[in-house]
This record gives C-alpha cells, sequence and structure tokens, in this order.
C-alpha cells in the first residue's frame, strides 16, 4: 500500500522531519519525507495497518515544538521508495509558493546545557549550541522550506563532526539547520568602543570585567542588540538612562536561574512556568521588600513590580556565570525606536551608548524584541508578544476568502498577515512615529510577506486618517482596503484571542482612539461581533486641553474634569497650586472645547485625571505612566467603591466619569490617603463596567462579556472587573496570547476584514 501525505501548520524547524524518519524506521515503512511550500510531505510504503499505526502516532506524538493544523492523505498510489527498503529524509522542494508557517525562537534546552558546561564536551561552552528541540528560528531564516541553505546559516560549513550528528538518525541533531560547533560555527567577539575586538573565551571574560567596573555593555542577541549593567550598580544604571534617553520607564533584569528570581520576586508556580517555559519571557513580578540593594533604585524606580526573565541563549548563560550578579538587559534603541539588530548600524547607533560590544558573526535577519507577560488571574497574559511566541499562527473563526493584511495601530504596532484558517501576527514593533520605525515597518511586511508566500488582495486599517500605519495602507495598489474602528478592532482581537466569533457586549478602554463619529472614542461599550458593532454606551464626553499634550501632561485631565464641576472648590487643589499661573487659562480652554480641547471618552485620560488628583503623576515620560503608577498605588485591602451615574441619550447608555473625580477630591480634601482614594476609584471603574454590563443583558440577551483594551493591562482593574462580572452570572473573554492593548489590534482588523470579506 502506498500514500502521500501532506502535514501543513508550524511543522518546519522543530524536528519534524527527524521525528517521521524515525516513526516510520521504526514501524518498517519505506519512504521519504522532505520539506516542501505547503509544509512537510511524506511518501509512504508498507502494510495497510502499519500506515495506519503511523497516521494515528504522527498528530499523536508529534514534536512539542511542532503545530500541525491539517493532514491531507492521498491513497490508491505507490509512492516513491527509499533506496535498499529504507526510509529518506531528501532534499526539500522549493516550488510552489510558500503556504507553510515558522517556528518562533526556541530558549536553549537543558540537553544544550548541560554540554554547555561539560568540560568532556567539545561544545563546552561554546556560546552557540543548538540542536532540532532548541535553539534560533524566526531571526536567522531568510525564506522557505526551513533549509540551512535558506538561513542565516548558509556561511558557515559544517565539520565533519556537527555533519555527522546531521545525518545520524540517533542524534538529537539529525537534521538541525543550525547545528555548528567551535570549529565550525559562529566566533564570539568583543569591542570595545574604540579598540579592536579580542574573540572566544576572552572575549567573555572581558565583557564580564566591562559589566563589573560599571561599564553599559552592548550583547547581540537572538532577535537584536541589548544593551546591559549590572542590576545592583546605581551609578552604572542611572548611566544608562541618560545614554538611553529613558528617564523613567523600568529596566527588565536577567538573572541566572530560578533561585536568583525568587530572591528579588515573589514567585508562583504560574509564574515559574512562565520564566522556564521554552518562551522565555521578561516576566512582570511582585517585587520582595525584605531584599536591600540586590536592585539599584534607577532600575525600576518607585515600583512595585520588577520584569525579570532567565537566560534563553547559550551567551546569555556563560555571561551571567561569569558575572556573578543579574544584569540589567533592555532593549539596544533610542526611545521610540525600534531594537537594533543589523551589525555595523548597530556600532553606528550605539557608539554613544554602550562602552564595549559583545558580539559575533551569525547575522540576524529579522528583529523580535523580548516579549513581557504578567499573571492575571492565574494564568499568564501577554502585555507584548514577541520573541518566542511569533510568529506562531493564531486560528481564525471562518477561512479567509482572500489574503488579508492587518496593518495594526500607529502604538505599540504589530502587523498581521492571514490566509485560509491562519493569521500570523508580527513580532512587537514600537510606535510608529520615527522614520526607523517606519522602515522597520514596511520592512518586515515585505518579508513576512514573501517568508509566508501572503500577497494581501485586502488591507485592513484603522479609521484614523493620520495613523502611518493608515496611510501605510492606503498606498498599497492593488488591495481593497478596509477601515476597521479601533475599538471593534480590539474587541476581535479578544475574540480571535479565545478563538470566538459570535456577538458579545465588548468593554473596550484604552487611551484614544478614532471613533466612528469622527471623535475621539477610548472608553467603550460595544454589541459586537467579528463582522459589525454597534455603539451601546461610553463615557461622557470630557475636553482634552491641548489635544496630544493632555495625554503627556496628566494635570490638565484633572484640571478637564474640575472644570465641569458646579463648585468652586477645584481651584485650590494640590494640583491646582501645582499648575500654578497655567491653571486658569487651561480650565479656560477645556470650558471653551473646539479643536483646542477635543473632547474624548477616554477611560484612560480618566485615570490620568485622577492620577494627578491624587498627586502621583503630573507629567509622564511613557505611555500610561500615570495609571501605571496609580495602580502600583492602591491600597488593595480597601473594598469601598466611588459611585458613577449612568444615562441615556438616544438610547446609548452614557456614564459620568466626573462622579468619580468629584468622589476623589471629596476624599482627599477630608484627608483621604492616595492609596484609598486609589482603590477606590479602581473599584468605582469596575462597579460601573458591570452596571452597564447588565443593563445590556436586559436589552440584548447576551451573556458574554469581552474585556480589551490597553486599560485592562490594569490586573487590579481586570481581575476585580472579571471577578464581579462572573459573579453577576456572564461569561467573560479575556486576553492570553495575544495583547490587550495595540499590540493586538492587528490581528482584530485582519479577522474583521476576514469575516466581512466572507459575509458581504
Amino acid at each position: 500500500m502506498g500514500v502521500r501525505v501532506q502535514v501543513e501548520g508550524v511543522v518546519q524547524g522543530v524536528g519534524f522531519r527527524p521525528f517521521v524518519h524515525g516513526l516510520a524506521t521504526r514501524l518498517g515503512l519505506t519512504g521519504r519525507v522532505g520539506n516542501d511550500a505547503r509544509g512537510v510531505f511524506v511518501e509512504l510504503d508498507g502494510e495497510r495497518d502499519r500506515i495506519a499505526e503511523f497516521l494515528t502516532r504522527l498528530e499523536r506524538d508529534a514534536p512539542p515544538l511542532a503545530a500541525i493544523e491539517r493532514v491531507t492523505i492521498t491513497p490508491g498510489r505507490r509512492a516513491a521508495a527509499g533506496g535498499d527498503g529504507r526510509f529518506l529524509i531528501v532534499a526539500s522542494e522549493r516550488s510552489g509558493t510558500p503556504r507553510t508557517l515558522v517556528s518562533p525562537d526556541i530558549a536553549t534546552c537543558a540537553d544544550c546545557l548541560a554540554e554547555l558546561a561539560d568540560p568532556a564536551d567539545r561544545r563546552y561552552r561554546y556560546p552557540f549550541v543548538n540542536c532540532v528541540n532548541c535553539g534560533p528560528r524566526l531571526t536567522i531564516t531568510r525564506a522557505l522550506p526551513y533549509d540551512r541553505p535558506l538561513t542565516t546559516m548558509a556561511g558557515f560549513t559544517m565539520c565533519d563532526a556537527c555533519l555527522a550528528e546531521y545525518h545520524d538518525p540517533a542524534d538529537r541533531r539529525f537534521h538541525a539547520q543550525p547545528v555548528c560547533c567551535p570549529a565550525c560555527g559562529p566566533t564570539l567577539r568583543l569591542a570595545y568602543a574604540r579598540d579592536t575586538p579580542t574573540a572566544g573565551g576572552d572575549a567573555l571574560a572581558g565583557a564580564a570585567g566591562v559589566l563589573r567596573a560599571g561599564g553599559v555593555l552592548a550583547v547581540k542577541g537572538l532577535g537584536g542588540y541589548h544593551l546591559a549593567v549590572v542590576a545592583s550598580d546605581e551609578r552604572a544604571a542611572a548611566e544608562l538612562r541618560r545614554r538611553k534617553r529613558r528617564q523613567d520607564k523600568p529596566f527588565a533584569i536577567m538573572v541566572a536561574d530560578l533561585p536568583q528570581a525568587r530572591r528579588l520576586c515573589e514567585v508562583d508556580a504560574v509564574a515559574q512556568a512562565l520564566l522556564t517555559g521554552r518562551e522565555r519571557p521578561i516576566v512582570l513580578l511582585p517585587r520582595r521588600t525584605d531584599v536591600r540593594g540586590a536592585v539599584a533604585g534607577a532600575v525600576a524606580p518607585g515600583r512595585r513590580l520588577l520584569g525579570l526573565m532567565l537566560p534563553y541563549t547559550p551567551l546569555h548563560h556563560l555571561l551571567l556565570a561569569e558575572t556573578g550578579a543579574p544584569i540589567v538587559l533592555t532593549s539596544a534603541n533610542l526611545a521610540g525606536e525600534p531594537i537594533e539588530y543589523d551589525d555595523r548600524a548597530a556600532r553606528d547607533r550605539l557608539g554613544g551608548m554602550a562602552d564595549a560590544f559583545l558580539t559575533h558573526d551569525r547575522p540576524i535577519h529579522l528583529r523580535a524584541d523580548d516579549s513581557v507577560a504578567r499573571v492575571v488571574r492565574g494564568r499568564g497574559t501577554l502585555l507584548r508578544r514577541s520573541r518566542g511566541h511569533a510568529p506562531a499562527p493564531f486560528p481564525l473563526a471562518w477561512e479567509a476568502p482572500r489574503p488579508v493584511l492587518g496593518c495594526g495601530a500607529a502604538l505599540k504596532n504589530t502587523f498581521c498577515l492571514a490566509r485560509g484558517r491562519h493569521a500570523v501576527v508580527s513580532p512587537h514593533l514600537g510606535d510608529l512615529e520615527g522614520y526607523e520605525t517606519l522602515r522597520a515597518y514596511a520592512a518586515g511586511i515585505e518579508h513576512f510577506s514573501a517568508l509566508l508566500g501572503v500577497r494581501p488582495e485586502v488591507v485592513a486599517h484603522d479609521l484614523h486618517p493620520d495613523y502611518p500605519s493608515t496611510r501605510y495602507a492606503l498606498s498599497l495598489p492593488n488591495a481593497e482596503p478596509v477601515p476597521v474602528q479601533h475599538h471593534h478592532a480590539h474587541i476581535a482581537s479578544c475574540l480571535a484571542d479565545n478563538g470566538e466569533h459570535g456577538r458579545v457586549i465588548g468593554v473596550a478602554f484604552d487611551g484614544l482612539g478614532y471613533g466612528a463619529d469622527g471623535t475621539l472614542w477610548g472608553g467603550e461599550f460595544l454589541l459586537a461581533d467579528l463582522v459589525a458593532f454597534e455603539r451601546a454606551g461610553h463615557l461622557a464626553p470630557v475636553p482634552m486641553p491641548g489635544g496630544e499634550v493632555a495625554i503627556r501632561q496628566p494635570w490638565r485631565m484633572a484640571a478637564a474634569y474640575l472644570a465641569g464641576l458646579e463648585d468652586g472648590a477645584a481651584g485650590a487643589t494640590a494640583v491646582a497650586r501645582r499648575a500654578g499661573a497655567r491653571w486658569e487659562s487651561v480650565t479656560a480652554l477645556a470650558r471653551r472645547g473646539g479643536s483646542a480641547a477635543p473632547p474624548t471618552s477616554s477611560a484612560g485620560r480618566l485615570f490620568d485625571a485622577v492620577a494627578a488628583l491624587a498627586g502621583v503623576r503630573d507629567t509622564i515620560t511613557y505611555e500610561g505612566q500615570a495609571a501605571i503608577e496609580l495602580e502600583q498605588l492602591a491600597d488593595t485591602a480597601e473594598r469601598g467603591a466611588y459611585p458613577a451615574g449612568v444615562a441615556r441619550h438616544d438610547g446609548v447608555l452614557v456614564v459620568a466619569g466626573a462622579d468619580l473625580v468629584r468622589a476623589a477630591l471629596e476624599d482627599l480634601t477630608r484627608g483621604a490617603g492616595p492609596p484609598v482614594v486609589s482603590a477606590r476609584f479602581h473599584n468605582g471603574v469596575r462597579e460601573l463596567i458591570v452596571r452597564c454590563c447588565m443593563a445590556l443583558r436586559e436589552e440584548t440577551g447576551l451573556t458574554t462579556v469581552a474585556l480589551s483594551g490597553g486599560v485592562f493591562h490594569n490586573v487590579l482593574l481586570a481581575e476585580r472587573t472579571v471577578e464581579r462580572l462572573e459573579c453577576a452570572g456572564f461569561r467573560v473573554l479575556t486576553h492570553a496570547r495575544v495583547p490587550a492593548g495595540d499590540g493586538g489590534i492587528s490581528l482584530g482588523q485582519a479577522a474583521v476584514a476576514a469575516a466581512r470579506d466572507l459575509f458581504r
């Protein structure tokens, strides 16, 4: 009996062909296996029952890194057998449009770490040890099929020992494309700012010496360069901030192992699984209060949380061991720009930041920043989806009739390519404000389109006409533009994240998004599915005095809310005194309204107003800073909640966010502390969400709520809202695999465009 089996999904670069070879050989089958444009093909000859057993075990026992999406079996014809009755791995078939999926980069496995630490092993202390179960994937892939000549390892010819492993079915490096060793692989180098490079083991010792001496070290990782200092060195951390122009935003810390992580932070079982998983993201964890001096104050100023990660490359393991202390490891870039990944550009652009460069000669083809995760209600939730996760696919509810590009938002941008039943979201790119990020954005779309064989015929974009992603979408020839409202895309991304497509009550709370009426939305209650939405409720609009300036200066939002209060006490508040002479002009601007103070229903701006009123933050240096610090300030034992009125205007629920501001002002006037005010405000937002959802359930009969938007990165709000909604009988959908914030917008856009294309 002969059959041909076509396997589609993430099946290249994950040890699938060696797995098939071993399975077929054990079952006494002959034939061949190889990569092709669609994934992996298998041609089998043998007894019927043995082929049946093969097909059962093909999916049941597949390698852990594989994600099989479809298996197509063509029976009834004789397969081409391997020579001498063997089963062979054959050269890849490179004809046709690529339809396979690419594996994310994978943290170093335990077997490779054992070799790294074994003085008797030929890969002892070799910074590029890898095997079929770990190592670089996406970031070194130039084209598909995933074979060495089509990766950045093409320039490294395998030595006889590596070649023997590569061809040995019993070896875990059997057909591992990046396989190498000190005799034939990449070489580590240390280059001082104005000195010649040093190669080999001296490079590691020299790099650790730079760190211990208080220097800033640039380190080439899997998806780009990072900047490192010793985490306990106050002067070095402060100097890194100055050079990187990063005033307040926390730095991530890399620790050597779990015991070291537990010395700095509280690590529960879910956090441990995140830290040690093959994706190795940065994990935000509660910092221990009984540890002094282990982390410099400049690393995460004023934060209850620390972002920790474990080493995910052999080089990181070696560097941590050589340095003997946790290190700051932050993306090597200027604020607002993408992570640097090109060697020449890194030397040119990072020369003023780094004292030395720990680098190597294996090129990075595609940049990928670190992913960021947090534990929410007992499960890991991504705040930034990038290295280790991207480009793992999302299944779509229906097959997209035509290929789709979701162009994403302006902030925390990702893009998404969808074809058939798969949507692939790019690694995190950042804010599309500068030339470098825009160039990386356009190049990334071109590379992924070619890599996946997707030429978009439908391009989904935000309604905002000035978003760079919108302008890019409208510039594409031969693609039908599909505008998708920002908050509808948020809810659609939550549906896609959860494998849902039906109509829900969508709560989309974020900073700003262009509304269907041309105003700025951000505190929305939608009745939505993947095709359409209805705006069923929102926070009452409030002026944003100075427009975008009010985003960077939260005290302006406090002025706008207080300007609407009828009593005269607003001008006597501490925030008014801090603003000085500007207060009256800004409140007057808010009262006049118009284009200089556009109205917004933004939940993020409501959080800003209360943060400024409570003395938390008058100005910010990064997006969401005031709300983040307000959350961390909250007294979690406080159960009181500020009430907010809900009225109906033309059948739409309108929530008086000003009521929360008034209640906070009254509490502060009576002497309540900011932690209590913060807690009561958070609880008040929770209650208004639940109240509106209950009202909409009465009207529509809908019992499922989807929570999305950057405000729901606030764990205090998210956990308490979900708990209350579930107690009220709702089924609640939240994000896990894609961020609730703008990093998930592109997936939502693609899902909406595909659904509209199908049902139009």
